[in-house]
């Protein structure tokens, strides 16, 4: 029993191409002119109804690739018929070839091996009744000729396969190429928006307690508010200064020439603890062990630390606060250290770990490192980290 999927159609009308109709046209043409020569040779004179039979019978390959089974079916059925019908045997060999080839080049290849079945058995079955004792040479052209149909439908179709496979391949690998560059802008998005959180929280920071230092002493000491005024000037032209070294890489066309600030290190430290001194907090550094060669990524990592911790005790630690920084260099690890001892007079009885120390844990896991921030039992803060020297580029 047949089933329904081979009466099923491989594409629709409307979907073809002008120029596949016109090709289909003149196959369809071709194969009813080869019906005459082959009727009138197998029958030794013209046999019209035959001949009419056999190139009206090679009509529906004008829809062969639309309905290749039913049209193989449909031009096998009119050769049986005008075999049985004709004086000998004639067949329209070039159609029932061409439908074959459809068959195996679209259809799945059991499909075509039962069409090539189909077709075998009733040629085979025709030259035992009318070829007599040579039967079997023209059944081994025959045959020949039904196999190299059916290769080459088969060849057609696994090219066909391979090709909308590398054609699948390569999209598919477009879309992950542009799935890698998403991620890609997404990380450094998600960097650039850490790197300017610590840059512009740090230095407003700075700016805002310099400021209220420079109001509260104004009355009793102008010539110190002075002072302080100039270093909130300073402290906002280098923020700008960062802010452009950040930026610049963003804007396509950069100058090469223009001169950049280096990435901040650990070299940078004592310059941002006398910064933290003079907006008011009281820090001292220490630095243990012998320092190897560091990564510039690892240093930019401890350096942003630092810088973060003491940004949240300028915020939270009030007036009068002190802070200590220690940097503790072990066997292939990094131990920082950041405390304070919440002794301002604006402390806060809680604090909690805000976006950028979240960007901090971000970095310092970036290194197979750990952070951990939270209150001291005697009062205050502390933020405690290590960094593997050897943990590789930050992400």
């Amino acid at each position: 029993m047949l089933s329904v999927g081979l009466l099923r159609p491989a594409g629709y009308p409307a979907h073809r191409a002008a120029g596949r109709w016109v090709f289909d046209v003149l196959v369809a043409l071709a194969a009813s002119a080869s019906a005459v020569p082959v009727a009138i040779h197998d029958n030794g004179r013209p046999h019209t109804p035959v001949i009419v039979v056999l190139a009206v019978g090679a009509a529906p390959l004008l829809v062969r690739r639309i309905w290749p089974v039913p049209v193989f079916g449909a031009v096998l059925a009119v050769n049986l018929v005008a075999g049985l019908a004709g004086h000998a045997h004639p067949l329209n060999g070039a159609a029932l070839l061409i439908a074959l080839y459809t068959v195996a080049a679209i259809r799945p290849r059991r499909d075509a091996l039962l069409c090539t079945a189909l077709l075998e058995l009733p040629v085979i079955a025709g030259l035992l009744a009318f070829a007599g004792s040579t039967w079997w040479y023209d059944a081994i052209f025959v045959s020949g000729l039904v196999a190299a149909a059916l290769g080459l439908g088969l060849y057609t179709a696994t090219r066909r396969a391979y090709l909308a496979e590398l054609h699948d391949r390569a999209e598919r690998l477009e879309r992950e190429r542009d799935q890698q560059g998403a991620l890609a802008a997404a990380a450094e998005r998600a960097r650039i928006a850490r790197e300017m959180h610590d840059i512009v929280a740090h230095h407003l920071t700075v700016m805002v307690t310099l400021s209220e230092a420079a109001i509260a002493t104004s009355a009793a000491s102008p010539e110190r508010a002075t002072d302080l005024m100039r270093k909130v000037s300073a402290t906002g032209r280098r923020a700008l200064a960062d802010t452009r070294r950040l930026l610049g890489v963003l804007r396509p066309g950069q100058d090469p020439d223009e001169d950049f600030q280096p990435v901040p290190g650990l070299a940078q430290l004592d310059t941002l603890i006398e910064q933290v001194r003079s907006a008011g907090l009281d820090t001292t550094l220490e630095i243990r062990g012998a320092a190897p060669d560091v990564p510039a990524g690892l240093q930019l990592t401890a350096y942003r630390l630092v810088q973060e911790a003491l940004t949240n005790t300028l915020k939270h630690g009030g007036t009068g606060a002190r802070a200590s920084v220690r940097l503790r260099f072990q066997p292939g690890e990094l131990r920082v250290d950041i405390d304070d001892d919440g002794a301002g007079d604006t402390a806060p009885a809680t604090a909690s770990i805000g976006s950028g120390l979240i960007g901090m844990q971000e970095r310092v896991h970036a290194y197979g490192g750990d952070v951990q921030a939270g209150p001291r039992s005697g009062g205050g803060w502390k933020v405690s980290a290590q960094l593997h020297l050897d943990g590789g580029d930050a992400a």
